[in-house]
């Protein structure tokens, strides 16, 4: 009669590290489980090569994360075990059931950073003159559209403008961003005279004597809500035969023509209210990437 093979020492402790991140952090029961594979799999992979997990050394550890490489696991996944393996060692520092954290200079795989879509300035044009401005609304959605596209706000500065932020007279509105963050932020002349349209020809009308301070006004002459803002501009954008259409590809095509056009990087990162430079660098790559795709399609040597 065969018996059932024990389970490893290890993995006591790998339950209990679990319970504390169920319990103690209030982790997810998705976020668990998946951590209790990566571990598993960890102990396992180590003890093929006759190391036992609680004891392994930095060496062994590299060991199997350049295992899980040549396995072909995703950097995402390999980067998620070793993650796990971080928490699990400083766990076990923190119990005393060990020293030293083998897991501390552990390295990640670097994840490729998804470059935001970008509209080309064709694309903006067209989304731009999808609303009907002979209609009240279509004016104050080109407005809206235009302002967007013009300062780089994110949706939820846009739609929460009020009359006392708008400087247009001397070409420019005050933006409140995260945390309250107030800053200076341009306006071009197209969206100062769309904006003056209006507010002569469409915001009268839509504010039904209510007298909001609010810029840009729903049917019912309230604020806009994001949520109506982006439903119109789905509409335009299949109006206009461009896909994957959001209030921030807007900001983030701002930002990108903006650079193409030979603005400084660092007043870009102030327009658009970033507190890292390296928030708004994102934009340079997509400005790298687009002239080599621009100098591979026409250059004659490429």
């Amino acid at each position: 009669m065969s018996s059932t093979p024990s389970a490893p020492p290890w993995l006591r402790l790998v339950e209990l590290y679990l319970d504390h991140l169920a319990v103690e952090r209030g982790l997810a029961g998705n976020t668990v489980s998946s951590y209790r594979r990566d571990l598993v799999r960890l102990g396992e992979g180590l003890a093929e090569d006759g190391v036992d997990l609680v004891r392994a050394r930095p060496t062994d550890l590299a060991a199997q994360v350049r295992r899980m490489r040549h396995e072909g696991l995703s950097p995402r996944s390999i980067s998620r075990a070793v993650s796990a393996a971080r928490g699990f060692y400083a766990y076990l520092v923190a119990e005393g059931e060990r020293a030293d954290d083998p897991a501390a200079e552990l390295d990640s795989p670097k994840l490729l950073q998804r470059l935001p879509k970008v509209l080309s300035e064709e694309q903006v044009e067209a989304l731009l003159q999808a609303p009907d401005v002979a209609t009240a609304f279509g004016l104050r959605d080109r407005a809206m559209i235009e302002l967007l596209y013009a300062t780089g706000l994110r949706v939820s500065e846009l739609v929460g403008l009020e009359l006392a932020q708008l400087r247009l007279d001397q070409g420019f509105l005050v933006a409140f961003g995260k945390g309250s963050k107030e800053r200076i932020v341009p306006v071009g002349e197209s969206a100062e005279g769309w904006l003056g349209r209006y507010f002569r020809e469409a915001r009268p009308e839509l504010d039904r004597g209510l007298r909001s301070e609010a810029v840009f006004l729903s049917r019912l002459g309230r604020a806009m809500t994001r949520q109506a803002f982006w439903r119109n501009l789905k509409g335009y954008a299949h109006a206009a035969g461009v896909r994957q259409v959001s209030p921030h590809v807007l900001r983030h095509s701002f930002a990108t023509h903006l650079l193409e056009h030979g603005a400084d990087l660092r007043a870009v990162q102030m327009m658009l209210g970033h507190a890292d430079i390296s928030t708004t660098q994102i934009y340079t790559h997509i400005h790298q990437h687009r002239l080599k795709s621009l100098y591979e399609r026409f250059h004659p040597r490429a």
